[in-house]
């Protein structure tokens, strides 16, 4: 990691992101390898940067945050709604998950994201193009669903495909107001958390009616 990348994550220690684990997951990704030639240079930022077609690569806080959400849950199967650049699924897989299905509506960013992922040598991760909203119901129950892009709901479909112990973490909101969420499903049903302010780009697709 270069000089730039350890100050990050002192940065990001300072703000409150403690597990060890997390942070090395955040440390082992090298972020530029995620990003277009004009944001690479910013990848030791932490901010959101443009990836192409209006959508961005979350901040590290975020994504650290996200992955700090699911610390406990045993991550043989995991959802990403939103796939972007594949810089999340990497970090997901740096934290232990052993398989990631990520799913993205744009088919350009799908092939972008999958040679950003063979570039860097990561495995493991199943790239699709579709609506995220719909999830990927044949490869239900995920142990974990991270939705990259915000939605005044939650899609009644993420839920259901979420098995029971499992948790998923999703930024829910307007483009003004928006918090990131984290739901953990047990045997009567949802509890939910807030772990605070964020800001994502909206979820597109074609199922915002369908939404709990």
């Amino acid at each position: 990691m270069s000089g730039r990348g350890q100050v990050l994550l002192e940065d990001l220690r300072r703000s409150g992101l403690s597990d060890p684990a997390v942070l090395a997951a955040l440390g082992s990704v090298r972020r530029e390898q995620f990003l277009p030639p004009e944001s690479a240079r910013f990848a030791d930022q932490n901010r959101a940067l443009a990836i192409g077609w209006g959508q961005t690569c979350s901040q590290p806080q975020i994504v650290g945050m996200t992955v700090a959400a699911l610390a406990g849950v045993k991550l043989d199967a995991v959802l990403e709604v939103g796939a972007g650049s594949g810089y999340l699924a990497a970090v997901l897989r740096a934290a232990g998950a052993t398989r990631v299905t990520a799913v993205e509506l744009v088919p350009e960013l799908a092939a972008i994201c999958r040679r950003n992922l063979n570039g860097a040598g990561v495995t493991g991760i199943e790239v699709r193009v579709g609506d995220g909203r719909s999830g990927a119901p044949d490869r239900a129950p995920f142990d974990a669903v991270v939705i990259s892009a915000a939605a005044p709901e939650l899609p009644e479909a993420l839920l259901w495909q979420l098995r029971v112990g499992g948790r998923l973490v999703a930024p829910l909101g307007t483009p003004e107001e928006q918090r990131l969420w984290v739901l953990g499903r047990g045997e009567a049903g949802f509890e939910r958390r807030d772990l605070g302010p964020c800001r994502f780009v909206p979820l597109l697709g074609s199922g915002a009616a369908d939404s709990a």
